[in-house]
């Protein structure tokens, strides 16, 4: 038996006209509210007193300055029974939720700038929702339990089928069979009183783009919607106050769109309500298959609440050969956002115009063939380690040296494209002249309740990457440990594909930022993280110290979007 409590708040951000995050689009702008968006948070008590704290929010993701301020928040409150490795920050990866709370720059741009009153309303919401869960402690069943989508259940689709297809350790599918590249299987946390289900957790992997860039509303999508079908219900039974997170798992390639022949035909008959009808009827499907598993087969949760966390600089991770195929010396590096990244993905998100992204391909070609050109020169040591790393990645933004196409960012015109004309007015304020782009130092998080192992992973990992990790960190533990894992957690780093699946080059690969052993770094930090988890608490010795460095407040402020900004913005004329 444990402790547990929850609650959900509200997040109270108005909609007045600045871009969502997600898709990255200068005009998918939010102009009124839909759904609410909430904070949804658990607090777990093991009998021993140590606490374990989940929190999901309706965002597109966790950044650095919500997790920190978050922190800083329960500290203050709780002192010194707040333990920051025990708490998991999730988000729902809603692409109708407020951008601009980050304090590095990049995805911050299509807001534009960054946002301070949205930042503080999701770290007041996140608050509020612990502090009240943890107010709400009673004794508690928990219970495990797993459903499965059969497989004409039309709830996701592999979006990146030509990459996952050269994974050698995969079944081959068709565009035929695109439902079945994935996993299929949601994983359940159930919360029980009086032998009553009361609340849960969710972690099943599709992106929450049931609605597209073209609507103009907050909105929670299909993970939102399964939440609040499940709540309704459980108060229709009984159940006071209830929770239901419905989190994300390997949602990397995975897509809530059909995928496969005529798919933009198909995908183009959903427009305006009837992409809100849409959402409701995935996330019909997420509720009703998680209500399913947990009233009808589910197995007692039993043992000690345990973490570790470990921020890791991902610009220089050096691969053991057992997880490089036997290669010596292959690293991660400095983090590049390829061709594919500006393309952006089929059905769900097209981004730039072929014909630019065909000019920006031959461009990139042409700046890495006339910097390897010379190998005397003072940088060719610099850029062959950049491309040994990056591998066939055609590089369009060099986040570390701030390069689009070789030349300092503020050099490429900005007038056929607003965002870049923001970046460039950025650039020319003095606004990031020594912030980073993204995020590089990175919090990779193990949790374990009783026999369930969680791993949170911070970015978006795909179906192949996940079960691989899934299965290095299975390696080091128990074999009664149920191994599951988060995406999406406490912080935002871009994708990881697997090595293969990055040769593809796919919208995914080339989101994958510190290159193409990006997935290898993950399988070798992890497998050190479940080994401390191993260890006695006393005993354990791993970094817990690093932490990202702290953004100058006056670049910030710089970037800070104020009314005027806003009001400019909303009219285009940047």
């Amino acid at each position: 038996m444990y402790m547990v409590g929850w609650d959900k708040q509200e997040i109270e951000i108005q909609a007045q006209g600045y871009a969502m995050f997600g898709y990255g689009m200068w005009t998918h702008r939010a102009e009124e509210k839909r759904t609410a968006l909430f904070a949804r948070s658990f607090s777990i008590c093991d009998q021993s007193n140590q606490r374990l704290i989940f929190c999901c929010i309706d965002f597109g993701c966790i950044t650095h300055a919500i997790r920190s301020g978050a922190v800083a928040q329960l500290t203050k409150k709780l002192g010194l029974s707040f333990q920051e490795n025990q708490f998991v920050l999730m988000a729902t990866h809603t692409h109708s939720g407020p951008g601009g709370c980050g304090h590095e720059a990049l995805y911050n741009m299509p807001t534009p700038g960054f946002v301070p009153e949205h930042l503080d309303a999701v770290i007041q919401a996140i608050l509020i929702s612990i502090l009240n869960a943890i107010e709400s402690e009673q004794d508690t069943e928990i219970r495990s339990s797993t459903g499965c989508f059969h497989d004409d259940i039309p709830v996701a689709w592999n979006r990146s089928i030509k990459a996952y297809n050269r994974n050698s350790d995969v079944q081959h599918r068709t565009d035929k069979e695109t439902h079945l590249a994935l996993n299929r299987e949601m994983q359940l946390i159930g919360f029980y009183r009086q032998n009553q289900l009361q609340s849960l957790i969710s972690l099943f992997g599709v992106h929450a783009t049931c609605l597209g860039n073209t609507l103009k509303a907050h909105d929670g999508d299909n993970k939102g919607y399964a939440a609040m079908f499940v709540e309704q219900t459980l108060l229709q039974k009984g159940s006071h106050n209830p929770v239901a997170i419905f989190a994300q798992a390997t949602a990397g390639d995975v897509s809530p769109h059909f995928h496969g022949e005529h798919q933009q035909e198909i995908r183009n008959k959903i427009k305006g309500e009837k992409e809100y009808q849409y959402a409701q009827k995935n996330g019909h499907y997420q509720s009703e298959i998680a209500l399913t598993a947990l009233t009808q087969k589910s197995f007692p949760v039993q043992g000690a609440v345990s973490a570790v966390l470990s921020y890791v600089d991902l610009t220089d991770v050096e691969i053991p050969p057992e997880f490089t195929q036997g290669l010596l010396g292959m690293r991660t590096s400095q983090p590049c956002h390829g061709v594919p990244f500006f393309a952006g993905t089929p059905v769900d998100g097209h981004g730039t115009p072929k014909l630019v992204t065909a000019s920006m391909a031959m461009l990139s070609k042409m700046v890495r063939k006339k910097r390897m050109s010379n190998s005397t020169s003072a940088d060719y040591a610099k850029y062959k380690a950049l491309y040994d790393s990056q591998g066939v990645k055609n590089i369009v933004i060099e986040v570390g040296g701030k390069k689009l196409l070789g030349q300092s960012i503020d050099v490429v015109p900005g007038i056929f494209d607003p965002v870049i004309a923001e970046m460039n007015r950025q650039v020319k304020a003095g606004a990031i002249q020594d912030s980073p782009l993204v995020p590089q130092i990175m919090p990779l998080q193990i949790v374990r309740l009783g026999n369930i192992t969680l791993i949170c992973c911070p970015g978006e990992i795909t179906t192949v990457a996940g079960q691989r990790l899934i299965q290095t960190v299975k390696a080091q533990l128990s074999a009664k440990d149920l191994v599951w894992l988060a995406s999406y957690c406490n912080d935002y780093m871009g994708y990881i594909t697997t090595f293969e699946e990055y040769q593809e080059q796919a919208y995914e690969g080339g989101h994958t930022l510190f290159g193409q052993w990006t997935h290898a770094a993950f399988q070798t930090e992890y497998q050190q993280l479940a080994q401390q988890l191993n260890l006695p608490k006393e005993q354990r010795n791993y970094d817990q110290s690093t932490r990202p460095p702290i953004i100058p407040i006056h670049e910030l402020a710089k970037r800070t979007n104020h009314g005027s900004l806003k009001t400019a913005a909303s009219k285009g004329e940047f």
